[in-house]
């Protein structure tokens, strides 16, 4: 007996619902897939004879691709498994050319514009190298030439500094900033939060007000005696208020050559705003360091020669588009903390040349990693307050909650409670999330760092870039619910110190992409690794986050197919080559689709 039989009357040119690969569609209420089969195979052969091909025949050859409307034909509904390949080779081929395309022609675009071309100053770069406390590794050494190099060609630089979490980006970005301005340019950091632009501000200040850079005849004049006497007044206290601004000693305004640095955020108050935009339209500040507030109207630069972005995959095209603006054609330098695969890199940073930073600083101990159970937190507890007792300090991760950041934030209230009162009723537990204002989440995250608290509660707000470096142990709730990416990234807010440093994850979901993901992060440290681990996972769109990733919504491609990326980044080569804007009648159809995707993928971002 046969339950629920689906038929059809045999006729071998026609079969649909039987006796073939059947297609199986996503359904709303009321519609049945015998009903959606039909219509669809109704709607396909009709509309497949109107298909024009975009594709040049001797693209099609090279890259042993079935025209588009077989392939149409045959992904919806296969003669066999071959042709299904087939079709779906072909479509997962345009959607990476047309991103190839896409990104390649904002490269020459870029590329195509005069830059300023700079001149080496090997001598400051000595100097800012005695200031350090440790040598460079040699991947930042590495890093440091290849960007030395596009600095000084007649043409902006495009480069994206992918490292590790804790790989000394920033010390390379200070070295390439310092260039800029031994050069007479301003550079610009912008950070996409303001404790980590305040964290910036702070790091790079500390260095380079220390290195002597060269001034001309005017600038120097300034800080003699002689010159402070024929000062107005006002001229007088617009020097003072410049130093208060900058934040500089007696000794460094006396010194006269140290980089002045300053930082723009939007919480400061208007007067504080007003002397600082004053101060880099004049030239009187040599780098500003800040959020989005640079990029907002009103910023006018005096010479901006250097942009550096911190953690790009929190920016989208068009602020990086638009801080580059801010210059006449300034040098671009990408940094970004989370290792990103080679596909999705060439996907989304396919218009930037790259350097990869896989090395750390020796003496950075390993991190030990575990994974428990929910049961077993009372052990995590235990260890956090042998930590405690021997100085130390701890973060306390709590679990994301869907998108909602009211219950996030209840999650992580109720656990700040439940530590305080039940758990540590003798320690100090402090609190940080999303929906406090930045003046108080800036005000607890320095709290934590001079050491108020012994336990930091927070959300995925501490993900990018605090350093604390007394903190030792992080417990992360909720292991479950963090892409595997993003519990490295957390598990990078310890071990910055000396001192032997843990991340436990504590987690009871009992399925097999979960298991995979807290075990790959019990047994590698090894970002890159964990990347490729994390898009095999979960796939680009969750990568970064939907509404963060920059990524086109790929119908038919996998990002983790390298073989057909690099292909259609070949061809996307090969026709700019010959037809730089696809301007040829023979790429007319073409530029038409690549302008529809961009465009559908901007909307979608």
């Amino acid at each position: 007996q046969m339950n629920s039989p689906k038929w059809e009357p045999y006729r071998e040119d026609a079969l649909i619902h039987a006796g073939r690969l059947v297609p199986v569609h996503p359904l709303t209420k009321g519609m049945y897939e015998r009903n959606a089969r039909t219509i669809i195979k109704k709607v396909v052969d009709a509309a497949v004879p109107l298909v024009r091909e975009y594709l040049p025949d001797e693209v099609r050859e090279r890259a042993k691709l079935v025209p588009l409307a077989k392939a149409l034909a045959q992904v919806h509904f296969p003669d066999d498994h071959k042709q299904l390949a087939l079709a779906r080779y072909r479509l997962g081929f345009d959607e990476f050319l047309f991103i190839q395309l896409g990104v390649l022609q904002r490269k020459q675009l870029w590329q195509g514009v005069p830059g300023y071309q700079l001149t080496l100053d090997r001598q400051v770069q000595a100097e800012f190298l005695s200031k350090l406390p440790f040598q460079l590794t040699n991947a930042q050494t590495r890093s440091l030439e290849e960007i030395f190099a596009d600095i000084q060609r007649p043409v902006p630089m495009a480069r994206l500094v992918q490292g590790d979490v804790g790989s000394g980006k920033t010390v390379v970005a200070a070295a390439a900033l310092l260039q800029a301005i031994a050069n007479g340019f301003q550079g610009a950091l912008m950070a996409p939060t303001e404790i980590l632009a305040e964290q910036h501000y702070r790091g790079l200040k500390k260095i380079l007000s220390q290195v002597r850079v060269p001034r001309d005849a005017k600038d120097v004049a300034q800080h003699s005696d002689d010159w402070q006497r024929r000062l107005a007044p006002e001229q007088l206290q617009r020097m003072q208020e410049l130093k208060r601004l900058l934040g500089m000693t007696e000794e460094e305004d006396m010194a006269g050559a140290g980089v002045r640095v300053a930082l723009l955020t939007g919480s400061l108050k208007t007067k504080e705003r007003k002397r600082v935009l004053e101060s880099i339209a004049q030239g009187e500040v040599d780098l500003v360091i800040g959020t989005h507030a640079l990029i907002q109207e009103g910023v006018q630069y005096n010479s901006l020669g250097l942009v550096v972005i911190d953690e790009q995959h929190r920016f989208g095209v068009e602020q990086r588009e638009r801080l580059k603006g801010k210059g006449h054609h300034p040098h671009l330098l990408v940094m970004t903390a989370t290792p990103i695969p080679r596909s999705l890199a060439l996907s989304i940073y396919g218009d930037l040349d790259a350097s990869v930073m896989d090395e750390r600083p020796p003496g950075r101990q390993p991190i030990k990693t575990k994974w428990i159970q929910k049961a077993e937190v009372a052990k995590a507890h235990k260890h956090i307050r042998k930590e405690i007792a021997a100085g130390r300090q701890a973060f306390v991760i709590c679990p994301l909650v869907e998108e909602s950041d009211k219950l996030e934030l209840a999650s992580a209230v109720q656990t700040q409670e439940e530590l305080q009162h039940e758990v540590f009723p003798e320690l100090r537990v402090g609190l940080v999330h999303g929906r406090m204002t930045q003046a108080e989440k800036d005000a607890v995250m320095a709290a934590f760092r001079d050491r108020a608290f012994d336990i930091l509660v927070a959300t995925a707000v501490v993900e990018v870039g605090i350093d604390v470096p007394n903190a030792t142990t992080i417990l992360i709730l909720g292991a479950e619910r963090f892409g595997l990416a993003q519990l490295h990234q957390f598990r990078g807010r310890v071990g910055r110190g000396e001192h032997q440093s843990y991340c436990i994850v504590v987690s009871d979901v009992d399925n097999d992409v979960t298991e995979q993901r807290l075990r790959a992060l019990e047994e590698s440290e090894d970002g890159f690794v964990l990347a490729e681990k994390d898009l095999e996972l979960r796939g680009p769109g969750e990568f970064f986050g939907r509404r963060q990733s920059g990524t086109p919504d790929l119908k038919m491609a996998q990002l983790g197919d390298t073989r057909l990326l690099h292909a259609a980044r070949l061809e996307a080569e090969r026709i700019l080559q010959r037809d730089k804007q696809l301007e040829h009648p023979d790429h007319a159809l073409l530029k038409q689709k690549v302008d529809t995707f961009w465009a559908n993928a901007g909307a979608a971002n």
